[in-house]
């Protein structure tokens, strides 16, 4: 293998850029500083943010890999750059839910912290426009978002990811309490996880803490003004780094 070189800007969100590279099958991902919530109406830079971001996800993904969890990570490249394959994604963000929090609480009569056995996975439809709308199984066939068996292989994949998330994470005292993921599909059709695993897309708690806000090691600590969010996903990337195999440099 030898280095991609970044191209063109493809596209930008919130927290990353994607670029073409000049192998055609190939990505360039580069993980900002930025921080948002609210639909973005809450911003601000964070420092390292970027490059913690996408250690995280690298050691995460080299995790996944190898417990047969089919993802679209190939490598990193410097300190923030990751290297994917690209993939289709589908327009839905999935998420999974161990333990009562946010959103869920204010929709629902369910208290906050409380287990959620088995774990809750929702589907939303990913348009900022419309505020990512919360998926019927009636509003995706209308949608028709998914083909024939795709919608049980897509929750199956999520749970298995849900699965082994939770061990990585209780591995080094953090309790996974809900998170989400984009799926795409591969040139041959192969269902992968896609973006990033990092506290910008998961909700974790460090066991180690009884304070209901000192616990908090992700974005909540950004969205809640609690400070020290730099801080909190450096002790998320200290922990993961002690269990996880180093990346792999895409070369």
């Amino acid at each position: 293998m030898t280095a991609v070189i970044p191209g063109p800007l493809l596209h930008e969100g919130k927290a990353k850029r994607v670029h073409a590279t000049d192998h055609p099958d190939l990505l360039a991902v580069d993980f900002k500083d930025d921080a948002t919530a609210f639909n973005a109406e809450k911003r601000a830079s964070l420092a390292g943010k970027g490059l913690m971001n996408c250690r995280i996800s690298a050691l995460v993904f080299e995790y996944l890999k190898d417990r047969g969890v089919p993802t679209h990570y190939l490598g990193v490249q410097n300190d923030h750059w990751m290297v994917v394959r690209s993939v289709r994604i589908i327009p839905i963000e999935v998420v999974v839910r161990n333990i009562a929090a946010g959103s869920l609480c204010r929709q629902m009569p369910i208290a906050p912290a409380t287990p959620l056995e088995p774990p809750l996975l929702d589907l939303y439809y990913k348009d900022d426009g419309l505020g990512d709308p919360l998926l019927t199984e009636a509003r995706l066939e209308r949608l028709n978002l998914l083909g024939p068996g795709q919608r049980q292989q897509l929750e199956a994949l999520a749970m298995q990811v849900n699965r082994e998330l939770r061990a990585l994470f209780g591995s080094v005292d953090l309790e996974l309490v809900d998170f989400k993921i984009e799926l795409g599909f591969t040139s041959d059709n192969r269902l992968v996880v896609a973006d990033e695993i990092s506290p910008d897309t998961c909700r974790l708690w460090d066991r180690r803490v009884g304070d209901v806000n000192d616990r908090i090691l992700d974005k909540d600590r950004f969205r809640q003004d609690l400070g020290g969010v730099v801080e909190a996903y450096g002790e998320v990337l200290k922990r993961v780094e002690g269990v996880c195999p180093e990346p792999q440099v895409y070369r």
